[in-house]
């Protein structure tokens, strides 16, 4: 058959597939929340299958203390914020990058952690503080940025650590037994670094299905296939689908280098909590480069936003939809909480494309 004529079968299996009791599945990647929907994949899922969204959209999970951190920093003087476009908007508990930035603090949208160094470069008087926020798929390249600096001596860069680590993230959510999930659709390109073999522990441990998988409607399709006869058949095993990108054994080169720059240590995620394990912060001998450690600010106590609640849709306990503020008081115009902001942000995805 062409692939076309594959696509098609797979699209009428899932429309037609036989479930006979609620079946809730996690999806746990923000690319995965907004592909469902955009290419129609989630359209034609079967009755009494739901799909909930988990921790994996890194700026959604980002807690406002680290963004009360970052704006203070942008007050210093002779201080420039470098950070990915899609913390900018991203509510504080007082104020946003945005705001700031209108307000005179001098904030740089870029798309590389390497952009920030040439930042750094072209401005030897100002410090360039960039926004480190992101899942084991960025830190690669944040580390090989912290040890070219260190090469290049430019003593005027620092990041500000807020990387995270999902697996610590997803064995939380089960361990708090807050919704039961029957099986997960796991993150592609957060598998390619850390490989298949890291998700074992969720059949091994927690007797859940699980199936790496890519971002195409046909890798949605095959993917979700996989997972609920893993579930009908009550097979706890962990699939890769996403055979293409992600091997077992992951990208042995990209984890070392990321444990070269970086330690493992305890870290807050929004609605979730403190997590041990589930952070990087730079390793004590690249403590030139730690923003947390090079300057001294007073950080306000922070303070969520009444009536958000981006915590609970990253625990998987509400749709956005369910959200009193959804498309009313909140929408990517003017957002309430972090869900609504970024491109991976579940809100965002739900206001887009599932209305």
């Amino acid at each position: 058959m062409t692939n076309e004529h594959v696509l098609a079968h797979d699209a009428e299996k899932l429309k037609q597939y036989q479930i006979d009791s609620d079946i809730c599945i996690m999806e746990v990647c923000g690319t995965h929340t907004t592909e469902y929907f955009r290419t129609g994949v989630k359209d034609i899922f079967p009755p009494r299958l739901r799909l909930v969204d988990g921790p994996g959209c890194p700026v959604c999970v980002t807690p406002n203390h680290y963004l009360d951190h970052a704006i203070a920093l942008a007050g210093q003087k002779d201080c420039i914020i470098a950070t990915f476009g899609d913390m900018v908007k991203v509510p504080s508990s007082y104020s946003s990058l945005a705001r700031e930035s209108a307000g005179g603090a001098r904030v740089e949208v870029v798309y590389s952690p390497v952009d920030a160094l040439d930042i750094a470069r072209q401005n030897p008087h100002s410090e360039v503080v960039f926004l480190s926020v992101g899942f084991e798929t960025t830190a690669p390249t944040e580390a090989v940025t912290v040890q070219q600096a260190r090469e290049q001596n430019l003593k005027n860069f620092s990041l500000l650590p807020g990387n995270k680590l999902t697996v610590p993230a997803v064995k939380a959510l089960l361990d708090a037994e807050e919704v039961n999930i029957d099986g997960f659709i796991l993150p592609g390109h957060v598998s390619a670094i850390i490989g298949t073999n890291a998700w074992k522990f969720l059949g091994s441990e927690y007797n859940k299905p699980a199936v790496v998988t890519g971002f195409d409607d046909h890798d949605l399709l095959k993917g979700t296939l996989l997972l609920l006869t893993l579930i009908s058949e009550n097979k706890p095993h962990v699939l890769n689908e996403y055979t293409r990108v992600v091997r077992d054994g992951g990208n042995q080169h990209a984890m070392d280098m990321i444990y070269s720059v970086f330690d493992a240590d305890d870290s807050e995620w929004r609605g979730i909590g403190v997590i041990p394990g589930s952070g990087l912060l730079l390793k004590d001998e690249y403590a030139d480069f730690d923003a947390t450690k090079k300057f001294t600010v007073d950080i306000p106590e922070p303070k969520e936003h009444p009536g958000c609640r981006c915590g609970e849709l990253l625990r998987g306990l509400i749709l956005p939809t369910e959200c009193p503020l959804f498309g009313k008081g909140c929408n990517p115009e003017h957002p309430i909480g972090p869900c609504m902001v970024s491109t991976e942000g579940p809100c965002a995805a739900y206001y887009k494309y599932g209305r």
